[in-house]
C-alpha cells in the first residue's frame, strides 16, 4: 500500500512554521520513516535519533519545498541522504555487532516455529544486501512507494530502480534457498508481513520478474 500525500493546507501551514501542522505530517509519516531508517542502519536507538534527525530537517527545508513535488518523494530523499552520511561516518569508526535478532519486533508467541524461522531467514537476507539494493527494496516493499517515487528519491533512473529491486528479491530468493527455506506463497507471504508489522509487500518472494514500466 502505498503512502498517502499529505493535505495541502497542512503543508502550507507547515511552511510557516506551524508547529501543529508540522507535528500531524510527523504522526503520518514518522512510523515508515523509522522502520525504513531501522532495517537500513539496524539499531533501534540509532534508528530513533535519525528518524528525529530527518524531521528537524523536513521542518527546516519546508519553506523551500515546492508543492508541485510529491510531498513523500522529497521526504524519503532527505531520508536517503541522512542514512548515507550516517552509513559512510559508520565506516568510518569501529561498531559493535548487532545481532539481527534483535532489531525487528518479529516473535510473535502465537507463531509456529517454523514460521519464525521463515521470518528470521528473510530479515537475514535483507540485510546481507548491498546498501544500494536494500534501499530499493525497503522503499518498495517495507514503505511502498512507486518505482517512479523510488527513482526520484534515490536520484536514479527508473531502469535501475527496477533492476536492484529485481537483483534485490532475487538475492533474498536465493539465500533462503540456500538455507532451505521454501519459498512462501502469497498468502503466506502476507502472514510473514503482518506478524513483522511492517508492510512487507509478497512480492519479495515471488519469483523475480522486471516490473512493467
Amino acid at each position: 500500500m502505498s503512502l498517502p500525500r499529505p493535505d495541502h493546507g497542512v503543508l502550507r501551514k507547515a511552511q510557516r512554521g506551524d508547529e501543529r501542522a508540522f507535528s500531524i505530517i510527523v504522526r503520518a509519516y514518522q512510523i515508515p520513516v523509522y522502520n525504513y531508517v531501522l532495517r537500513m542502519v539496524g539499531d533501534r536507538a540509532l534508528a530513533e535519533d535519525l528518524t528525529q534527525e530527518v524531521f528537524l530537517r523536513v521542518f527546516q527545508g519546508l519553506p523551500r519545498f515546492s508543492l508541485r513535488s510529491k510531498f513523500t518523494t522529497w521526504l524519503f530523499q532527505v531520508t536517503k541522504n541522512r542514512v548515507l552520511d550516517e552509513l559512510r561516518a559508520t565506516e568510518r569508526r569501529p561498531r559493535a555487532v548487532v545481532d539481527l535478532d534483535d532489531i525487528p519486533p518479529l516473535e510473535v508467541l502465537d507463531q509456529p516455529f517454523e514460521r519464525l524461522e521463515a521470518i528470521d531467514a528473510v530479515w537475514r537476507a535483507v540485510e546481507r544486501l548491498s546498501v544500494d539494493l536494500k534501499m530499493a527494496l525497503l522503499l518498495r516493499d517495507v514503505v511502498g512507494l512507486s518505482y517512479g517515487e523510488i527513482a526520484d528519491s534515490l536520484e536514479v533512473t527508473l531502469a535501475t530502480v527496477k533492476w536492484r529491486i529485481w537483483k534485490a528479491r532475487e538475492d533474498v530468493q536465493l539465500a533462503l534457498t540456500r538455507e532451505g527455506i521454501d519459498v512462501f506463497g502469497e498468502r503466506e507471504v502476507e502472514a510473514v508481513a503482518e506478524t513483522d508489522g511492517t508492510a512487507v509487500g509478497s512480492a519479495v518472494l515471488t519469483p523475480p520478474v522486471l516490473p512493467a514500466a
